[in-house]
């Protein structure tokens, strides 16, 4: 059983993997999405995966306390999810400090205390969306103000058009602290079909079919395009739109899980020359 899931997890890889930005030329260098001969390895794969995302987040300044969880799923127990541990700084996670924990918020491997908001949100999407392999969550400044205004995104831009139709704004348990069990479920509702979610006076949420390094690259951008709403509408100046048909036109080219994991390739390939200590 697990292996035929596997086999299907790497098929629908493959298939996903087509996109504007495939090279043509041959023997040139360019990431290739990673194949595994056993469980073990591809557990150690998204492990550092994992930590590099987390320190990535760091490089963002989305750190806020001990707020923010990123999650993804283990291949081969697929009802536990890999997670960052409770008040250890973005910057300071690493392949050994990660902890696994099941859907009742239990953790059944590591030293450290799981965050109970990360086990209420991203427990009941996981356990809710048996396709959802990762999920990334933080309080950071302009995706929580933008939350507040509980309207989806424009596609201002081309980066803003990848999210197009592929966003939702959740406005259930809006405000409330999300630690209370029933409010779990009320948000893993609405992540049918979509990559991100802008939850209203609470801030923004991503999750991958795909990977971890999308789901993370993706909450990334969605900051960034949150920052450049803001800006623009700052100026008094009604921006022009990118066209709905051209929207969807750059959401199935530039929006895809396969390009957010190919954009997250850059951000690795810098913290290996620069932190190769999350490998610890």
């Amino acid at each position: 059983m697990v292996d035929s899931l596997a086999r299907e997890r790497t098929a629908r890889t493959r298939r996903r993997s087509v996109s504007l930005y495939q090279p043509t030329q041959d023997g040139r260098i360019f990431p290739v999405e990673p194949e595994f001969s056993n469980l073990a390895e591809e557990r150690l794969h998204l492990k550092q995966r994992l930590a590099a995302a987390c320190r990535a987040f760091a490089l963002e300044g989305f750190d806020y306390g001990f707020a923010g969880h990123l999650t993804i799923r283990d291949p081969e127990f697929p009802e536990l999810y890999w997670t960052n541990p409770m008040c250890v700084h973005f910057a300071n996670v690493k392949v050994s400090n990660l902890i696994l924990v099941n859907h009742a918020g239990e953790v059944v491997e590591g030293d450290y205390a799981v965050n109970r908001a990360g086990f209420v949100l991203h427990a009941a999407v996981h356990q809710a969306h048996p396709d959802i392999l990762a999920m990334c969550h933080a309080h950071t400044v302009y995706g929580t103000a933008f939350a507040s205004l509980g309207r989806p995104l424009e596609p201002i831009s081309q980066d803003a058009a990848a999210f197009f139709e592929d966003h939702v704004v959740i406005k259930d348990e809006a405000g409330q602290v999300a630690v209370e069990e029933d409010a779990g479920p009320k948000v893993a509702d609405w992540f049918k079909g979509v990559k991100a979610a802008i939850h209203q006076n609470h801030g923004l949420l991503t999750a991958s079919r795909h990977s971890i390094e999308a789901a993370a690259f993706w909450f990334i951008a969605l900051e960034r395009c949150c920052q450049q709403q803001l800006m623009v509408e700052a100026t008094g100046t009604k921006p022009v739109l990118v066209s709905p048909e051209k929207s969807r036109y750059s959401r199935e080219h530039v929006g895809s899980e396969y390009i957010g994991w190919l954009h997250f390739q850059t951000i690795w390939d810098g913290l290996m020359k620069t932190q190769p200590d999350m490998l610890d």
